[in-house]
C-alpha cells in the first residue's frame, strides 16, 4: 500500500516571492523620483524673478476696498416711510377722567379766590342810610322755619338748620342765602336729571365777609351737581362783614342745595 504525504509538511521556497517584491517596489520608486524630476522642471514662479527677496512680492492690506457710490431717486415702495395721517385719539381712562375733573375744580376754585381778593380791595361795606320814620332793632329778624331757603333757576338753596347766626342775625343769612342762590348755575347740567338728592356745603365766613375752608360734606352722587354748588358759594364771595354784635371772628355756615327743574 503507498504512504500519503501531507503537503502542509513540505516546505515552501522564499527566494521567489523575495524576488518579486522587490522588483515590484523599485519599479514605484523609480517611478516616483521621475515624476518629481518632470514635475520640478515646469515649476511657475510668481512675482519679480529679479527681487532680492527671492521672487517674492510686497503686498499691503487694506482696511476696506472704496466702491462707487450709488445716487438716484430713492423708490418709495421698496423703503419705509413715515405715514402722513394723524394717528387715531386714544380713549381717556377713568383715571384720567377723574384727574381732569379734578384739576378743573382747583382752577374753579383758584379763580374765585383771585376774584375773592380783587373784590375785597375794591368793595367796602356801607350801612344803609336809615329814613327818619324807621324802626331799628339791635337784632335780626328770626327764622321762620329750621331750613329756610330760597327759589333759584335750579332748585332751592336753604341755610341748614343750627346756623350761627339763629334769631338775631337773620338777616345777614338771608343775604348770604340771596347772594348763593344767584351764583348757582346748573345750564351746565344733563337736562334729563330733574331732580338729585341734596347737597350740602360747608364754608367759613370771617369777620371781613371773606370765604374759607369750601368743603362738600354731602354729594348728590352726580359730580357736575356737586361742582356747580361748590362753585356758586366760591362766586358768591366775599359777603359782606359780619354783623358788629358777632361775637366771634368768624362763622361756619351750612348750605343746602336741591335740584328742582
Amino acid at each position: 500500500m503507498t504512504e500519503h504525504r501531507d503537503i502542509l509538511d513540505e516546505r515552501t521556497g522564499m527566494k521567489s516571492p523575495f524576488l518579486k517584491s522587490v522588483l515590484v517596489h523599485s519599479s514605484l520608486i523609480v517611478v516616483a523620483a521621475g515624476y518629481s524630476w518632470l514635475q520640478g522642471r515646469h515649476v511657475e514662479q510668481f512675482g519679480d524673478p529679479d527681487s532680492l527677496a527671492g521672487g517674492s512680492t510686497m503686498i499691503t492690506p487694506v482696511n476696506k476696498i472704496p466702491l462707487p457710490q450709488r445716487s438716484g431717486a430713492v423708490n418709495p415702495v421698496a423703503n419705509d416711510t413715515e405715514s402722513q395721517a394723524p394717528a387715531p385719539p386714544k380713549p381717556e381712562s377713568t383715571k384720567a377722567m377723574r384727574e381732569r375733573a379734578d384739576a378743573l375744580e382747583l382752577e374753579l376754585l383758584r379763580k374765585a379766590e383771585e376774584k375773592r381778593k380783587r373784590e375785597s380791595k375794591k368793595s367796602t361795606y356801607k350801612p344803609p342810610e336809615q329814613r327818619p320814620n324807621q324802626v331799628t332793632s339791635s337784632t335780626g329778624p328770626a327764622a321762620i322755619t329750621p331750613m329756610y331757603g330760597s327759589p333759584s333757576a335750579g332748585g332751592n338753596v336753604g341755610v341748614a338748620p343750627g346756623n350761627p347766626f339763629g334769631n338775631r342775625f337773620g338777616y345777614y343769612a338771608t343775604l348770604v342765602r340771596q347772594k348763593v342762590a344767584e351764583s348757582w348755575q346748573t345750564g351746565g347740567l344733563d337736562p334729563r336729571f330733574k331732580t338729585a338728592p341734596p347737597v350740602i356745603v360747608t364754608f367759613a365766613i370771617a369777620r371781613d365777609g371773606s370765604v374759607s375752608d369750601v368743603r362738600l360734606l354731602q354729594r348728590s352722587g352726580n359730580p357736575t351737581l356737586d361742582y356747580s354748588c361748590q362753585r356758586a358759594v366760591l362766586e358768591a364771595a366775599p359777603f359782606p362783614p359780619l354783623p358788629a354784635q358777632y361775637e366771634r371772628n368768624s362763622a361756619t355756615i351750612e348750605f343746602w342745595f336741591q335740584l328742582n327743574r
